[in-house]
């Protein structure tokens, strides 16, 4: 059985100013490519489709349109859940449609999948609560899925029945998933797990979470889960949450993290973005190849010493999104900001590093004066902030907010 594992596609978000929704498209069909090319009976998603709660209308029409061609017209199962920046609603809201296609959603962890059939020979053969066992069009073995969606602490005591203590989340959901495991999961079947958890070794230095990214070790989250907290029956454990692709565990059976298929944010430059192929058999080890994802814009960050030596860098690398550090003895000019975002269409931000300490001196005051008009406070943080004055247009629109506020 041939399983590609993908996570956090976190469609509908931006890098600051910059929209990459097509950045998106093209990885997403490069992913359907791949999982052709590939001949993969199964495709597991391991959260966050979305960005946000409510995503746009574009985003929504990308995830549906790729999920329905991946599961090359119902014969290759897509099982999609849902993850921390995922409205749980959102993501099952088409599940009635989307079993006809092939596609299971979950949601919460205490979601039910009804038994079904369809003409291409996929079957649904039982279902419990976060649990679901499937029979691929020609396998002779069947395959068994637990999956937990991403739950913070309200939504655990509300289905898991947790009660407050982090322990009490390890051992709550162990229980569950070893209940699970014990009931069906047997050497006759593959036995997967597929969450969107913070799971680490037990006793190892705990990953740093993306930048950017919603926390899931915070007050009202839920916190850290341990490999030994997963039974001994699951052969591979397909994870979502971490950017960076990486094994958590290899040995008993893999715990990985797929990692997001595109660079959301400059603390993951220079990642090479993967999808994982995961090849199992009932009651052998896995087998886990990585595949590297080639269509997304790199994303580049650069220390130049001066404006001329950041011009011919950013003339060298047209195709990546930029941050960059100009080393300078003063502030920027406008019009030498001016020819830097002239020169390359997708600088995300530049960064003056001031080395002079005068010029710091000067250009810095250590307390505001608030005894000056609203427009001057204006003026000055505009200034401090982009290290020009405001134009016309924009000193329009802050007397139109001035207006409408008064």
């Amino acid at each position: 059985m041939r399983i590609l594992h993908t996570a956090d596609w976190h469609l509908g978000k931006r890098l600051d100013d910059f929209p990459r929704l097509e950045e998106q498209r093209e990885v997403l069909e490069e992913i359907c490519e791949i999982a052709e090319q590939e001949a993969a009976d199964v495709v597991l998603v391991a959260g966050d489709l979305f960005d946000t709660f409510n995503p746009p209308t574009e985003a929504v029409d990308l995830l549906y349109r790729t999920l329905k061609r991946l599961t090359a017209e119902g014969r290759r199962p897509v099982i999609a859940i849902a993850g921390n920046h995922d409205s749980p609603d959102r993501i099952e809201a088409p599940d009635p449609l989307a079993r006809e296609c092939g596609i299971i959603f979950a949601g919460y962890p205490h979601t039910v999948v009804p038994p079904y059939l369809l003409e291409s020979g996929l079957r649904i053969l039982q279902s419990d609560k976060g649990f679901v066992e499937l029979l691929l069009p020609d396998a002779s073995a069947p395959l068994r899925i637990l999956f937990t969606p991403y739950a913070n602490e309200y939504r655990l005591k509300t289905f898991l029945g947790l009660e407050e203590s982090e322990e009490e989340l390890r051992s709550l959901l162990q229980e569950r998933w070893q209940q699970l495991a014990d009931r069906y999961c047997d050497q006759m079947g593959v036995n997967i797990l597929l969450t969107h958890l913070f799971v680490a070794r037990r006793g190892a230095p705990l990953p740093e979470e993306p930048e950017e990214e919603k926390p899931i070790l915070q007050v009202g989250g839920a916190q850290a889960v341990y490999t030994d907290n997963i039974p001994a029956q699951i052969q591979y454990t397909a994870l979502g949450h971490l950017h960076r692709m990486h094994f958590v565990e290899k040995e008993p059976s893999p715990v990985c993290y797929s990692g997001s298929p595109l660079s959301y944010s400059f603390a993951e430059a220079g990642q090479q973005k993967q999808l994982l192929m995961i090849n199992l058999e009932p009651g052998k080890a896995a087998v886990v190849r990585e595949i590297p994802l080639t269509r997304s814009k790199p994303l580049l960050r650069k220390k130049a010493k001066g404006v001329e030596e950041a011009l011919q860098w950013l003339s060298e690398n047209r195709d990546a999104l930029v941050e960059l550090t100009i080393v300078t003895d003063s502030f920027l000019t406008a019009m030498e900001r001016k020819a830097l975002l002239a020169a390359h269409p997708a600088i995300v931000s530049i960064i003056p590093e001031v080395t002079d300490a005068v010029t710091l001196r000067e250009g810095t005051s250590e307390q505001i004066d608030l005894s000056k008009g609203m427009e001057a406070l204006f003026r000055d943080y505009f200034l401090h902030e982009k290290g020009q004055e405001p134009n016309e247009e924009i000193m329009q629109l802050f007397h139109e907010i001035l207006a409408e506020e008064e």
